[in-house]
């Protein structure tokens, strides 16, 4: 149902930590914040359980779309400036397009984005998300789905919204650095937006940018270490998702579990995306979960009849989280049988039960897939090359290549039971 609107001044200016004071550029974009599919972002946490290591590490996805758009205009002033022809239209379609990119996660962002629904990502339901707000709001975000999607006829529009150099990108960074206190992701939003360009209708770098983009990669790389996948907060997803998979068992079964209406709903099946087309209610139910459905659940899970989910969700609200390996080689069978033996004896587990207790998995980090889309300089010459081809950028090149490790998770030896 179409909220009231507020028929108040609507160009808002908010008190941004990160970038100071920003303003609401026009009418529908505040309209969209006011939106409950929108203010539901404010209780979904941008970096999932990285706060169990970052204390600060408690932002929302609501603080980060909001910067993401304050880039956004910066970025569209950048390239008219520079003689480039962007409508109205299509300055209000980048911003809904960069609001709304992210209006699909579901609780906990990354954390659950494959625990909640089955073989979905949350760029496709943010999709589905806007298809129903521009049905509601009688085409107006025709031009935003279109950018989103990729299906503009100026394709730098797309790139700005989602490549490898976005403003999606560039505000996680530094907002995602700022609240953790992790100085290494800092990157200079400003210098790389002021060396935006666009040739043949495809989005560039002046050349002079080359060394602000190195930096940008360079702190990509490391927040991922540093943050992303720190070793403890792999941890913590680990054995929040082996909370979900246990809770998806018992009640798959038939049993009874306290869970709220659209968390049980969600527990008890294994959506796909063509569910969401087959069944409109299942995006409204999805609009309902947030971060409280899951800790609030798993609180009280804690006193579960269920063993496994009782042990696992104790573990999680009083952060007795698992011990985490990393190595460079796979962990061989017999070291991941070790650590299910003894967790079989310290527990008095079922070998099933046991496994909910055990798990290894591969990280990736690659800060520039050169493969999947570049990141293109605009040399002075007229020509575009992309930027891990420029002759002095080895460190680019480094970048280039994909790093992976390997983790094993297992429970602290001889924990109280």
């Amino acid at each position: 149902m179409r909220p009231k609107r507020n028929t108040n001044n609507k160009k808002k200016i908010i008190n941004d930590p990160v970038y100071g004071f920003i303003s609401l550029p026009n009418d529908i974009i505040f309209d969209l914040i006011e939106h409950p599919y929108y203010q539901r972002l404010r209780r979904i946490k941008q970096l999932g359980m990285s706060h169990l290591v970052y204390p600060g590490a408690l932002h929302t996805r609501f603080h980060h779309a909001l910067g993401a758009t304050h880039l956004m205009t910066k970025a569209i002033h950048t390239l008219r400036r520079k003689g480039h022809k962007i409508t109205e239209q299509e300055e209000t379609g980048a911003l809904i397009a960069i609001l709304l990119h992210d209006i699909g996660h579901g609780p906990f962002s990354h954390t659950l984005e494959h625990d909640i629904v089955k073989n979905i990502n949350h760029e496709a339901l943010s999709s589905l998300f806007m298809q129903r707000l521009t049905k509601e709001f009688d085409g107006q975000l025709d031009t935003a789905l279109a950018i989103f999607e990729d299906d503009y006829p100026k394709p730098f529009l797309h790139q700005l919204v989602s490549s490898q150099l976005d403003m999606d990108r560039m505000d996680y960074l530094n907002r995602d650095s700022f609240y953790t206190g992790v100085s290494e992701g800092v990157i200079g939003s400003d210098r790389i937006i002021a060396m935006l360009d666009v040739k043949d209708d495809e989005l560039v770098v002046e050349e002079k940018g080359v060394y602000s983009i190195e930096k940008f990669l360079v702190a990509r790389r490391l927040m991922y270490w540093q943050v992303y996948m720190h070793k403890t907060v792999v941890s913590s997803e680990v054995l929040l998702s082996k909370i979900l998979k246990r809770a998806k068992v018992i009640l798959q079964s038939g049993q009874q579990l306290f869970a709220s209406p659209a968390f049980t709903l969600f527990l008890s099946n294994d959506f796909e995306y063509k569910d969401f087309l087959e069944r409109p209610d299942l995006l409204e139910a999805f609009a309902e979960l947030d971060d409280n459905d899951i800790l609030g659940a798993v609180k009280v899970w804690q006193q579960s009849e269920d063993r496994v989910l009782s042990l696992l969700s104790r573990q999680l609200i009083n952060r007795q989280l698992f011990k985490i390996e990393i190595a460079k080689v796979p962990f061989s069978a017999s070291r991941i049988q070790q650590e299910l033996n003894r967790v079989q004896e310290d527990l008095e587990l079922s070998k099933e039960e046991a496994s909910y207790f055990v798990h290894t998995e591969v990280l990736r980090n690659n800060a520039y897939n050169e493969e999947k889309e570049t990141i293109n300089l605009l040399m002075k010459t007229g020509d575009v090359i992309d930027v891990s081809r420029a002759a002095d950028n080895l460190n680019i090149q480094a970048l280039s290549s994909p790093v992976q490790k390997y983790f094993l998770c297992y429970p602290v030896a001889n924990r109280k039971k």
